[in-house]
């Protein structure tokens, strides 16, 4: 099978499950949420056509569907990586160097807050606090917490994951 066909073929096993998704909760009051949960676990994020297929299939506006993934920090509209990188830019961590330790993910991984590598093994985030403060300055990697972290402590951690 050609890798155009295998393509076609997991993006119309999407459409299906997302039909599933979209019929199990039909006639569900405020379904929304519980549908773009599930949505997103079929494909691993909510890029806007499929906002707009949720919309159409719940008979909702678009507006609504974006309104609710933009607003809540579970969802996302752009691909995840492999690795999920968090920095907490908490006040805390903030004060403690979280700017510089942001910046050299950045730096190394030729990406922005928001991004995922072109490689799709890391994606990078900036959020608020994690409630680790103690550990300040923190980053999370999937599940995993790294604290104390200085820049210089950046390269080692990519290193390590990219070995992986």
């Amino acid at each position: 099978m050609s890798e155009n066909c295998t393509a076609c073929a997991a993006a119309k096993e999407k459409a299906q499950k997302l039909d599933e998704i979209v019929a199990k909760y039909k006639d569900t009051r405020g379904a929304l949420i519980p549908v773009l949960h599930e949505v997103q676990e079929v494909y691993g994020y909510l890029p806007l056509e499929v906002q707009r297929d949720v919309a159409e299939k719940l008979d909702i506006p678009l507006a609504e569907v974006y309104g609710v993934v933009s607003f809540y920090t579970q969802f996302s509209i752009y691909p995840k990586g492999q690795y999920q990188i968090d920095v907490c830019m908490g006040t805390a961590c903030y004060v403690k160097g979280a700017s510089e330790v942001l910046d050299k993910f950045r730096t190394r991984l030729s990406i922005d807050v928001g991004e995922c590598t072109e490689d799709g093994k890391f994606s990078l985030e900036a959020c608020r606090c994690i409630g680790a403060c103690g550990l300040a300055p923190v980053v999370t990697i999937n599940d995993e917490v790294y604290g104390k972290l200085t820049a210089d402590d950046v390269d080692g951690i990519l290193d390590d994951y990219e070995a992986r």
